[in-house]
């Protein structure tokens, strides 16, 4: 059965030719003209990987300080404690906690957008993966989310730093703005993320490793985008 679209996305689909592939600049003039709704929505960026996502050497995950921000309020989780746990609740953090935090968790507690551990902590944090997991919210090394230096990744994280991740499909998806950004501040989002991307290409992964680029709002059409 045919999905059936919204009004609003029927009117920013026909500024956008489906056949052509925009230079960022062009594409992100045409995602402000889209009909919005009365919330601010996010820009997002989806990004098609020339890996096999079902080969564990070839999966990419990482994070990538926005030089213009998200625009977004994180809420963070902090795992730690000590003189740890109290540079965290200086530099931001929402929730900070050891074992207490880990039990909150594992009773239904998710009111936060990701976690950040000590590695001391991860005694605890090990645990939670089949709460945080399927979430993305578990912490990784390779995300810079488990790290000594707890407070410095608060303040990063909250300044515009993101995580991501490659999905099932060989896609990596993420936030690089939002709308009511100007043009200049989320192309230099975008290209900053591609470009992050890039270095991060497995050595096992043969070809083109950056094989589509779109951008699109929360609920409206993608655009195709060149970036060399």
């Amino acid at each position: 059965m045919a999905r059936t679209r919204s009004r609003r996305y029927r009117k920013g689909a026909e500024l956008v030719d489906r056949t052509k592939v925009y230079e960022p600049t062009e594409a992100l003039e045409i995602l402000k003209k889209f009909p919005g709704p009365k919330f601010e929505e996010s820009v997002e960026i989806a990004v098609r990987l020339g890996i096999d996502p079902k080969k564990t050497d070839q999966l990419v995950r990482g994070s990538v300080s926005l030089p213009k921000g998200t625009g977004k309020q994180v809420r963070i989780a902090v795992f730690a404690e000590g003189d740890k746990a109290e540079a965290a609740k200086a530099a931001g953090a929402d929730f900070v906690g050891g074992q207490d935090l880990a039990e909150k968790i594992e009773g239904g507690f998710t009111d936060f957008d990701m976690t950040i551990a000590s590695p001391d902590m991860m005694r605890f944090v090990g645990k939670l993966g089949r709460v945080l997991g399927p979430q993305g919210k578990m912490p990784s090394p390779k995300a810079g989310t488990v790290t000594p230096n707890v407070a410095d990744a608060v303040r990063e994280f909250k300044a515009g730093k993101i995580e991501f991740r490659t999905d099932s499909g060989a896609n990596v998806h993420a936030a690089i703005g939002r709308r009511s950004f100007n043009v200049e501040d989320l192309e230099a989002n975008l290209r900053a993320f591609v470009e992050h991307l890039k270095s991060l290409k497995p050595a096992q992964a043969k070809g083109a490793f950056i094989r589509k680029v779109c951008v699109t709002t929360s609920m409206g059409p993608g655009i195709n985008v060149a970036v060399g």
